[in-house]
């Protein structure tokens, strides 16, 4: 059998056509029509921004709340544009010509059934929303991917500091190795102003009272809140998707007085820290140290110089060392400028970049020195007691301070050690809890050794 072989095809001059496996953001060809849900502190500071500033390609056609004539007769409402439709219907606002939704509320249920139905219907998603985000973020962005459209959250870690921008703008050509930072604006105003002298109790009324923390301030003091976040940065930072129930988490609640005299002695102070970091013990990209909870950090460190409600965020790259982001991280107006201008992005089509991201497994285990606090009944051979316990899993006392004054039936001392596991610290500590000197559980805080100065 014969073939003829075909004549190439007579080149045109029609233009070529060009194609990509990945659909161009959608840019509505009129105002960006815009719907808030929530009108809370950081909802209605969301529409006292839009109202001042007037940007002429933004338009808030709704605002969604339940009790919401509340609201709308509240001195909050009165810059929002007489048009804008109050509604306590999701369903008028889902199934409204709406182009991006700004959700305030918080929370996953039922947050995340809306926001799945706002992206399948074609609209864009802003969120301040850290547990979504934690929780069900990489799934939410492939949801948006598949109906091109976008989810943005910069506004749910570190308030008004751009950090998730940054990282991902800024940063996305190291290797970043190491993420820390101070991502609770209630933890730091607590443990700055206890650093100033005053007691947990009262400066945790004040913080309620200013609406810095909630009636039940558990998922600020006792690290949940911190802990979706540290989520959050990881998977931007560290490529690495974290399950956030695996993070270990540590109260600031059983810090005191006490603690931050001797932290000084130390040349320290004390803040709530999220950190995660590629395990260097396993030498993989497959783990990741991560945890969340009081520690001391150095004087030196530039986290020890945040105080009040700002955060700090320090992450450590391969190639371009540590690069700090820092100010305001709690309250409505630094959120909701954060919110706007992940709108205005979205607005101008602007496209979130997208880096691979591995599952990864969390390990709490991080080898560090660490600071011991007892308050004990004295008598003789309690130091004894505590070093052979320490002594027992292979753990070396670095010091040992006491300060004088104290009653000696409620006597408050304090050890460090040398660096250790914080699983095998943790079985001393259980097995020191059991003496009967003892009057109060034992503090156990790891301390966040200084960077060593790069060499020449």
């Amino acid at each position: 059998m014969t073939t003829k072989r075909s004549q190439p095809a007579k080149k045109t001059s029609a233009p070529r056509k060009t194609s990509s496996n990945k659909p161009k953001s959608r840019r509505p060809s009129g105002p960006v029509r815009v719907a808030i849900l929530g009108f809370g502190t950081v909802g209605s500071s969301v529409a006292r921004v839009l109202a001042a500033s007037k940007f002429p390609d933004l338009q808030l056609t709704h605002i969604y709340n339940r009790d919401v004539e509340r609201k709308r007769a509240s001195a909050a409402a009165k810059p929002v544009p007489a048009e804008v439709i109050w509604t306590e219907s999701i369903d008028e606002v889902l199934n409204s010509k709406v182009d991006v939704i700004l959700e305030l509320i918080g929370g996953l249920n039922p947050i995340e059934s809306w926001i799945r139905r706002a992206l399948t219907s074609g609209k864009s998603v802003v969120t301040a929303n850290k547990q979504l985000i934690a929780y069900r973020g990489a799934s939410l962005a492939r949801l948006a991917q598949k109906h091109n459209v976008q989810l943005i959250h910069g506004a749910a870690v570190a308030g008004g500091v751009p950090v998730l921008a940054g990282l991902l703008q800024g940063q996305s050509g190291d290797q970043i190795t190491r993420i820390r930072g101070i991502v609770n604006g209630t933890c730091n105003f607590i443990l700055s102003r206890m650093e100033a002298g005053a007691e947990y109790g009262t400066v945790l009324a004040d913080a309620q009272a200013l609406g810095y923390a909630e009636s039940n301030p558990s998922a600020d003091v006792d690290g949940f809140d911190a802990r979706a976040k540290l989520c959050i940065l990881s998977r931007i930072a560290l490529r690495a998707e974290l399950d956030p129930d695996q993070v270990p988490t540590q109260t600031i609640s059983t810090v005191t007085q006490t603690d931050f005299h001797y932290a000084k002695e130390l040349d320290c102070t004390i803040r709530q820290v999220a950190t995660a970091e590629i395990d260097r013990q396993k030498r993989g990209r497959n783990t990741v140290q991560a945890r969340v909870a009081p520690m001391l950090i150095p004087h030196t460190s530039p986290m020890a110089w945040s105080h009040g409600t700002g955060n700090m965020v320090v992450a450590t790259g391969r190639f371009g060392g540590d690069v700090v982001f820092s100010g305001q991280g709690a309250g409505g107006n630094p959120t909701a400028v954060a919110v706007v201008s992940d709108l205005l992005a979205v607005a101008h089509g602007h496209t979130s970049i997208q880096l691979p991201v591995k599952r990864c497994q969390v390990t709490g285990d991080i080898l560090s020195p660490h600071y011991l606090r007892f308050v004990v009944n004295d008598r003789p051979g309690i130091v004894s007691a505590i070093a052979g316990a320490l002594a027992k899993v292979h753990i070396n006392i670095d010091s040992l301070l006491q300060r004088p004054g104290h009653d000696k039936h409620a006597l408050p001392f304090v050890v460090t050690t040398e660096p250790c596991l914080t699983s095998t610290i943790e079985k001393a500590v259980r097995a020191m809890a059991k003496m009967d000197c003892m009057l109060e559980p034992p503090l156990c805080l790891q301390m966040l050794e200084p960077d060593p100065l790069p060499t020449a």
